[in-house]
């Protein structure tokens, strides 16, 4: 299969520049094979292991027995809202601690950063242990239009990862950017890329909606001591999108798909919001009543 991407991908790799082509290669060769068994250890013991460390005072889950009950035969898709840097690795420390089944990580993400620079490869190694792969050069706020052969065999990849292998699970986030709005139940639009990629590979789908988590390294670890704020993670069922599927493989559908995995992701918030009003006020009643002990 390698020998037939290499050949079929000449004139994609021919719209990247050469430190792009060697950052692109070098990050799959370390998603496959024995490396890639390597790095999910690391990714599994001292990755997850400092988060856990920042984390663990502050980290409140719910719906964890449905991703136990999903097929860990087929590819996993996990879809999230994005509010912080950190919400995917959070995620992920999740469920290395608290599942027992084999497992590889994949973060797809803009590659004008992570693979465009030596800085962006280091980034990718001590924050993904490579995982932040494969890149997407013409997406986003700044999108680089000349590269869009390239992501079109970047998406063949990812549907690839998504379609078949067992333990293979991949972040995605619908917004396709981070929100950055004060309000944690608010979202952006969802883009149809998820949709396509649910349509094209047809992998188990699981909305997450992730609160609580900031953009400061730092100031999380702080928290997890002063308990200024908790973290919540809610996991939803696999959904059936069996539906959308059945439709026409066009933009429009797409869209309807991604929709829909928007919508379950707002009912996990919704769901978020009442526990977390009924956990203040029981916080707050707790306070009181010490107060008039005391």
């Amino acid at each position: 299969m390698c020998l037939f991407v290499a050949k079929k991908t000449v004139s994609e790799f021919e719209t990247l520049t050469l430190f792009e082509r060697f950052a692109f290669r070098f990050v799959r060769r370390m998603n496959q094979g024995a490396w890639k068994r390597f790095w999910t250890w690391c990714q599994s013991t001292l990755g997850a292991g400092w988060i856990h460390l920042s984390t663990y005072n502050i980290m409140n889950v719910y719906g964890l027995e449905h991703v136990e009950a999903a097929a860990h035969d087929r590819p996993l898709l996990l879809v999230a809202n994005h509010r912080s840097f950190f919400d995917m690795y959070a995620v992920s420390t999740v469920l290395f601690y608290n599942t027992r089944w084999p497992k590889r990580l994949y973060f797809p993400v803009r590659g004008r950063f992570f693979y465009q620079s030596p800085i962006g490869l280091l980034v990718n190694l001590i924050m993904g242990w490579w995982s932040m792969y494969p890149p997407f050069f013409a997406t986003g706020d700044h999108p680089i239009p000349e590269k869009r052969a390239f992501d079109k065999f970047s998406f063949e990849v990812l549907s690839d990862l998504a379609r078949s292998g067992a333990g293979n699970i991949i972040g995605f986030h619908p917004e396709g950017t981070r929100n950055k709005s004060d309000d944690p139940y608010s979202f952006l639009r969802a883009q149809p890329g998820v949709g396509k990629l649910i349509m094209e590979a047809k992998p188990q789908v699981i909305p997450v909606f992730i609160a609580g988590l900031c953009n400061s390294l730092p100031k999380q670890v702080a928290r997890n001591w002063n308990r200024e704020d908790v973290i919540r993670i809610h996991f939803g069922e696999v959904l059936d999108l069996s539906e959308h599927l059945s439709k026409p493989d066009r933009l429009r559908t797409h869209k309807e798909i991604a929709d829909a995995v928007m919508a379950k992701i707002a009912e996990l918030g919704e769901q978020d919001k009442v526990i977390h009003r009924l956990q203040r006020q029981s916080a707050q009643s707790a306070e009181s009543v010490e107060k008039i002990c005391q």
